[in-house]
């Protein structure tokens, strides 16, 4: 049903799903972070993380559902390339390392960004407000959007090398 990518590529629906969620996402996570420290907006800040958190633990958990369990792997994926078997072996070698490095990033991003979202919601007042926490939440805050942007980068930079690179 969903085994086609939509991106043009050899690829999934769901793989093409979550890259562009990381296209998406710094660019309406730093939106927050312009709403909270600039324009003192924490209900929408806190609403915006909330959202965020929710779609990318949903889409990053269909995503792993469909390709370890439906396609088998992402070596399956990159076998729809139709390479010889030499070719195929040489770019899933060349690939593998690069996707070391985002799952560094992308394994812990959800742990960040659940411990941040958590305590916000046990230590900050309802509505939110800047309070004791606030100190401890801008690091968390801070390590949680370095982190997502570094899976973005590296995320992005795997699709290319692995679907779109010949």
């Amino acid at each position: 049903m969903l085994s086609n990518g939509f991106l043009g590529y050899q690829t999934t629906f769901m793989l093409d799903f979550v890259v562009c969620a990381l296209v998406l996402i710094v660019p309406l996570l730093l939106w927050s972070l312009w709403l909270v420290k600039f324009r003192r907006r924490f209900l929408a800040h806190k609403r915006l993380q909330i959202a965020l958190g929710t779609i990318l633990l949903v889409a990053v958990t269909a995503f792993e559902v469909d390709v370890q369990m439906v396609h088998g792997g992402w070596e399956n994926i990159v076998a729809r390339q139709q390479l010889t078997p030499e070719l195929l072996t040489v770019k899933i070698n060349g690939v593998r390392p690069w996707l070391r490095v985002h799952l560094l990033f992308a394994v812990t991003t959800p742990f960040l960004w659940i411990v941040t979202i958590t305590l916000a919601l046990l230590r900050f007042k309802n509505p939110p407000a800047p309070g004791l926490h606030s100190r401890l939440h801008k690091i968390l805050g801070w390590a949680s959007t370095i982190d997502i942007t570094l899976t973005s980068v590296t995320g992005l930079w795997f699709y290319y090398i692995a679907f779109v690179k010949p």
